[in-house]
């Protein structure tokens, strides 16, 4: 929902590695985040809403279709819900 405050879950850590990109360390592994997953990731601190951060990315892309960013936002949080890689207070 609009409201929910997605943060990293338990064991969970973003960094940069020997080239400068984004990862997202996991108990069980690493994803490397490019563009705008690195970006999102970056503002799911338990603090902002869902809500909050499609905003800061509408900012960051006024020309971008709201709803699809919105689509987006929700598909890539949900999948990382599904890995245990964030969560939501």
């Amino acid at each position: 929902s609009h409201a929910s405050h997605p943060r990293l879950g338990i064991g969970c850590r973003v960094r940069k590695d020997e080239n400068g990109d984004t990862v997202l360390l996991l108990p069980e592994g690493i994803l490397r985040l490019k563009g705008t997953a690195a970006e999102i990731i970056r503002l799911c601190d338990g603090e902002r809403t869902f809500a909050d951060i499609l905003g800061a990315m509408q900012a960051q892309y006024p020309s971008s279709d709201p709803k699809q960013i919105a689509q987006q936002i929700a598909s890539f949080l949900n999948r990382l819900l599904e890995r245990r890689a964030v969560d939501l207070r």
